[in-house]
């Protein structure tokens, strides 16, 4: 049987940490800005966990 493949645009998109966490970026950061307050526009920056019912379909994408 060959190897599984992970889903790359996933793999590029979330990463485990150390203690099995996943973690994602927030979306809408990246144009239209002058529109949005200092304070949102930090938090697109911060990353985030993957909701729970999330987690099992993103582990199986990106290979885990």
């Amino acid at each position: 049987m060959p190897k599984m493949k992970s889903h790359r645009g996933a793999a590029k998109r979330f990463r485990l940490t150390g203690t099995g966490k996943l973690i994602r970026r927030k979306g809408y950061g990246s144009h239209l800005l002058t529109k949005k307050t200092a304070k949102r526009k930090r938090t697109y920056s911060q990353p985030l966990e993957v909701s729970k019912s999330d987690r099992q379909k993103v582990r199986r994408l990106i290979g885990e």
